[in-house]
């Protein structure tokens, strides 16, 4: 037939205005997308959600292996196409029952040898058409889950505007003495199934579908925070932590490990037609998020229980203890790189879907049983709605409860004022090393000063790696800010103050809450 002698046409009998044309629409596109991207930046650095922006250069980051790798194949296509294998090998492990293909024509090399391809060069430009689908998938997933769990964390905005009332103090008036059973938090955790393991973990399975965070909770999980790591009775704003320590996990999720990439690659190879893993590959994320949230759950009644068996009698309300033995092997962080897993591998899963769907056809051999179809679709769905609106928030309040608050903690202002302290610091203390003559020492200065970094592994702002010393002065310094302003002001004490002066002065506002720290040589 004559359609069957049209030969492709190369660049060299292309016309130069259809290739400047192509060229120049793609530029413009790619143009159009970094211009978006660089806007969002900018609209993330005008909020100081510099989570965000970080997360925003990982998903950059991601992208552009995602596009590095497609580039080393479409390089590599001859080399992968002219490694030749043993058809008996080539026929094993098929995606579909027999060996069916469009294909036309083989690599000579490998043909003359009567052998097959490892990869032929029309597999390895549909393999480029995966990658690209993935990447699509993987980012609207994240960014999915994470506006499904803020939108949930909304409400936690009332509860907390709640805790500045009087009705609030007043009903939780350290003065007031309870029996643990009669305070709300224990009338939901203290039960006949409490100290029982196996009901238990059901009852906690069960909570995950019908309200899975209730305020009581809330409430209790922030009072037992505060109490832990900062002052009793602070105004700290517990909401807006959560909400920038969730950020900051974005920036986790959106990215894509090394391990990660091997379950990815495992799951491949597990399509073959024999494993029928359509009955059992999209149910492992399920399941391993329904046991992350029982196992959240189950750690909200375990301290409960922990409180419980230390005390009978409370003072104003009930206070559970943070601490890291109540996660698995002691690290609150696993549960980030498990949800890590199951929303990368949910993803991954719909975008095959969707890639087979494109290349193959709805009804093509990857996907011929309708049941097939259904579970993949369906399962798909339920993870992200149940991973996003539901063990998401549940995650970021439970995982605050261990034994060291995250740096999160400050507010961008707090954390650039500090900086800026410890410069004017460093400035006044070598200015008095040239203008003083010192007879028994010269004073130092740690070189640490103010590491915010050091935040995430300190339990209390009491071991902020922050101080330093002078033999005749004595510093303390306070930051305030207010609201969306953020002003910071810098405060400097002598000698000379009174013990009680000293204690009123203890304090330093970091986004609503009071702080006591004191730099001196005492």
């Amino acid at each position: 037939m004559a359609g069957e002698n049209v030969l492709e046409r190369t660049l060299e009998t292309t016309s130069t205005w259809a290739v400047a044309t192509v060229c120049l629409i793609l530029i413009l596109v790619s143009i159009s997308i970094e211009h978006l991207l660089h806007l969002l930046a900018k609209y993330f650095k005008k909020k100081r959600r510099r989570s965000l922006i970080q997360a925003l250069d990982k998903i950059k980051s991601e992208l552009i292996l995602l596009g590095f790798i497609s580039l080393l194949l479409t390089v590599s296509e001859k080399s992968i196409a002219n490694i030749c294998i043993p058809k008996s090998v080539g026929e094993t492990f098929l995606p579909c029952g027999s060996l069916t293909s469009d294909e036309e024509e083989e690599e000579t090399k490998c043909a003359k040898q009567d052998k097959v391809s490892l990869l032929s060069r029309k597999g390895v430009q549909q393999l480029q058409y995966l990658i690209f689908v993935l990447a699509v998938f993987h980012v609207f997933s994240s960014v999915l889950t994470f506006a499904l769990g803020v939108a949930k964390m909304r409400r936690w905005e009332s509860w907390e505007a709640e805790t500045r009332t009087f009705e609030y103090q007043f009903s939780n008036d350290p003065r007031r003495f309870k029996l643990i059973h009669q305070t709300s938090f224990g009338k939901r955790h203290l039960k006949y199934w409490s100290d029982l393991r196996i009901l238990r973990w059901l009852v906690s399975f069960l909570r995950q579908f019908y309200n899975s965070v209730s305020k009581v909770d809330y409430l209790t999980l922030r009072h037992g925070f505060i109490t832990a790591h900062l002052l009793e009775g602070s105004n700290f704003d517990f909401q807006k932590y959560i909400r920038r320590a969730l950020e900051k996990d974005f920036g986790v999720v959106v990215g894509i490990s090394w391990w990660i990439w091997i379950f990815s690659v495992l799951f491949l190879f597990f399509n073959a037609h024999g494993f029928h893993n359509y009955l059992w590959l999209p149910f492992i994320p399920l399941v391993m998020l329904l046991v992350v949230g029982t196992k959240l759950q189950g750690i909200i009644t375990k301290m409960s229980l922990d409180s419980h068996d230390k005390a009978q009698v409370i003072r104003g309300t009930f206070l559970v203890r943070p601490s890291d033995h109540f996660f698995w092997l002691g690290r609150p962080k696993l549960l980030l790189h498990l949800m890590h897993f199951i929303l990368f591998q949910n993803s991954f899963q719909l975008a095959f879907f969707t890639w087979t769907w494109y290349k193959f056809g709805f009804r093509s051999c990857f996907h011929k049983e309708t049941k097939d179809i259904v579970i993949r679709l369906s399962m798909g769905a339920i993870i992200q709605i149940l991973c996003g609106y539901v063990t998401m928030p549940l995650y970021a309040l439970v995982t605050q409860m261990g034994t060291s608050m995250k740096k999160a903690v400050f507010t961008e202002g707090v954390v650039q004022g500090l900086k800026r302290w410890r410069r004017k610091a460093r400035k006044n203390i070598l200015a008095n090393l040239r203008n003083t003559t010192w007879q028994e020492g010269r004073p130092s200065l740690d070189a640490s000063l103010i590491d915010t970094n050091s935040i995430g592994t300190s339990p209390s702002f009491g071991t902020l790696d922050a101080s330093f010393s002078v033999d005749a002065e004595s510093f303390a310094v306070e930051i305030v800010e207010e609201d969306d302003d953020q002003n910071i002001r810098d405060r400097e004490y002598d000698s000379s103050e009174s013990d009680q002066e000293r204690r009123q002065i203890k304090m330093s506002s970091f986004d609503g809450f009071r702080l006591s720290h004191r730099y001196s040589s005492d």
